[in-house]
């Protein structure tokens, strides 16, 4: 928290204020073009589902694939390890989407009529899935993205369409075939798919598959954690 934010005016308090920010802004544009939902009555909630754990998804693994390189510095010491700045990046980031996501989701449901019954258990279902696979991409990427300076630019160009492609404009129950088999590879569909289960329980999303998730989250965690104990030092010095 100080090596990120102690520099800046605010500090911390930009860490959240920011994501919160930028997700409120876009589910007020949002909510004016579209006023009717695929379930329940209120837009802004059936967005907010969706667009939270995306951001909270793609910020955090942003954040452990630069582990490596933003903590260069501190791995100096030999008393410091990457796995060190892997699992406080984790942390951090951790328990900054969990404050975002309480802010944005008591806001909604505190002013606007949502008719829907938030289930703590099942979001908390949705969140271990995000923290997961994102630090499971984030592990992979701190290995790739210093081994391969290519990988990241072309990365980048990979995660553009993903804002269309996690259903968070409509539900994966309304994708016809044979789009929705290829969707159904993507995990964040099914992250998201599970925070929608959480807040309407009339909502079925038979679809969400918890082992598919958390099998693929370890699998890439497990790769990515062995390509770092090998080659970190290697990474180190480049």
């Amino acid at each position: 928290m100080q090596t990120s934010h102690g520099r800046s005016a605010g500090g911390y308090f930009w860490a959240i204020a920011e994501p919160v920010g930028g997700i409120v802004l876009l589910t007020l544009i949002f909510s004016v073009g579209f006023r009717s939902p695929p379930i329940g009555t209120n837009f802004a909630i059936f967005y907010a589902t969706g667009v939270v754990p995306f951001m909270a998804y793609l910020d955090m693994s942003n954040k452990v694939s630069n582990s490596i390189r933003y903590s260069k510095a501190l791995l100096s010491y030999p008393a410091v390890t990457f796995m060190d700045a892997l699992l406080a990046r984790v942390a951090f980031n951790t328990v900054t989407q969990i404050a975002v996501a309480t802010l944005i989701f008591s806001g909604i449901t505190l002013t606007m009529e949502t008719r829907t019954d938030a289930q703590l258990d099942q979001i908390v279902i949705a969140m271990a899935m995000i923290v997961l696979i994102a630090s499971a991409v984030g592990a992979m990427n701190c290995f790739l993205f210093e081994a391969f300076s290519w990988w990241q630019p072309l990365w980048g160009i990979f995660m553009r369409p993903l804002f269309l492609l996690s259903c968070i404009f409509f539900v994966y129950d309304d994708i016809p075939q044979p789009y929705s088999d290829w969707l159904w590879w993507n995990p964040l569909v099914h992250i998201v798919g599970q925070m929608r289960r959480a807040f309407y329980p009339s909502y079925a999303g038979a679809y969400v598959s918890h082992l598919y998730v958390f099998g693929l989250g370890l699998v890439l965690l497990a790769i990515g954690l062995a390509l770092l104990v090998r080659y970190h030092r290697d990474l180190q010095n480049s």
